[in-house]
């Protein structure tokens, strides 16, 4: 049993944890309760394309990284508006409808008729993995370059970005009902997961924070139902993007000018009407326990709406988590293999100037019009999201 291989007793493994492996069944439960099909099923490979390898073997590709606030979706416009390009989302929130105010989502009226996807494309209650953004992600890549444009990956979710261009090891579909017991333990007995998880792979336990549930819990997961440590499946390979040339560039702006920045973001969208987007959002039927709702922002919102915390306090740990947030990102992205780190935020003029030489001169030269504009054919593909 995974008990005595992991040397762990009985007693600490989840309630009626069942040790076998998922059904063939891809469809996971929405928070609603109904069930919901991802976009692509977790165990189909990435999307890789070879008749487009084979005919444009060096197409170019800019992603846009850094902390929230630090001016990415501008800097982004800027690039696409000078350099021929379509903006792919890459926030993990951004791809949910109705959530505005507190992602900070640029309306359409201000995105200057630049093709922006992957936002607003899915219903809240919806599940969305950072595999499902990598398969989708890469169609949209693709589509983009056939029509011999640019396109430049805007975001802060950088587990989103590395599985679109690293890929992911290949692992078991989830489990929803065992990770509804996983969930249950952990509300009895909060960092339960990650003890769990150091016990039965120690190696990617150190890698997380304990405060980590959601990256812990899939680990966990991974550790039940494949029966080996999630170290040993991650170590099978990564089904990386082909066919591109990337740059990465990664915005790290001064950490006190972000903090104030950050703050006075955080008072803007309460006093921009977050609560009452809120209660919009939760009349439309959509439930609390949309994964949407655990967002910064919206977690405290939630809570004002529930009596749970007055404006003021929501306020407060908005702002805390804000901060500890953005720490978080800047040390993911100075981590990041091959990104170009550029000091100062995106949505100043020097700041985009010096972006925009340096990716112009990363492009090939084969258009009057676009300095970067690719020559590709068209290719065709299942809409994946309409």
């Amino acid at each position: 049993m995974l008990s005595s291989l992991y040397n762990v007793p009985e007693s600490e493994l989840p309630e009626s944890v069942t040790l076998r492996l998922p059904e063939n069944d891809l469809t996971e439960p929405s928070a609603s309760g109904t069930r919901a099909t991802p976009l692509a099923a977790s165990a189909e490979p990435l999307v890789q394309n070879p008749a487009a390898l084979a005919q444009n073997p060096a197409a170019a590709l800019v992603a846009i990284a850094g902390p929230t606030g630090s001016g990415k979706s501008e800097l982004a416009l800027r690039l696409a508006e000078k350099l021929g390009g379509e903006i792919v989302n890459c926030d993990s929130v951004q791809v949910f409808r109705y959530f505005d105010i507190g992602t900070a989502k640029l309306p359409e009226k201000d995105q200057r008729g630049i093709p922006h996807h992957l936002i607003d494309a899915l219903e809240p209650d919806r599940v969305f993995t950072a595999g499902d953004f990598a398969r989708v992600a890469r169609t949209i890549l693709h589509e983009i370059t056939g029509r011999g444009r640019l396109p430049i990956v805007v975001g802060g979710t950088g587990f989103y970005l590395r599985a679109l261009i690293e890929g992911l090891a290949p692992g078991p579909a989830r489990d929803p009902g065992l990770r509804a017991r996983l969930a249950a333990r952990e509300a009895r007995r909060p960092g339960s997961i990650h003890r769990l998880l150091s016990r039965f792979d120690r190696a990617t336990a150190t890698r997380m924070h304990p405060n980590d549930v959601p990256k812990a819990m899939r680990a966990l997961e991974i550790c039940l139902v494949s029966r080996r440590p999630a170290a040993e499946v991650f170590a099978g390979g990564r089904d990386g993007l082909m066919g591109y040339r990337v740059l990465k560039i990664g915005l790290f702006p001064d950490r006190e000018k972000l903090v104030a920045r950050l703050e006075a973001r955080v008072e803007a969208m309460f006093a921009g009407g977050l609560v009452a987007e809120v209660e919009s959002i939760l009349a439309r039927g959509v439930p609390s326990t949309a994964k949407p709702f655990e967002s910064i922002g919206y977690k405290q919102a939630l809570q004002v709406v529930r009596g749970e915390l007055s404006t003021r306090d929501a306020i407060f740990y908005a702002k805390r988590d804000t901060r500890q947030y953005a720490k978080r990102q800047m040390t993911w992205f100075r981590q990041e293999p091959g990104l170009e780190a550029v000091k100062g935020f995106g949505d100043v003029d020097s700041v985009c100037a010096q972006v925009v030489s340096r990716v112009a001169a990363f492009l090939p030269e084969t258009s009057d019009e676009h300095p970067g504009k690719q020559q590709a054919p068209a290719l065709i593909f299942p809409p994946l999201i309409r």
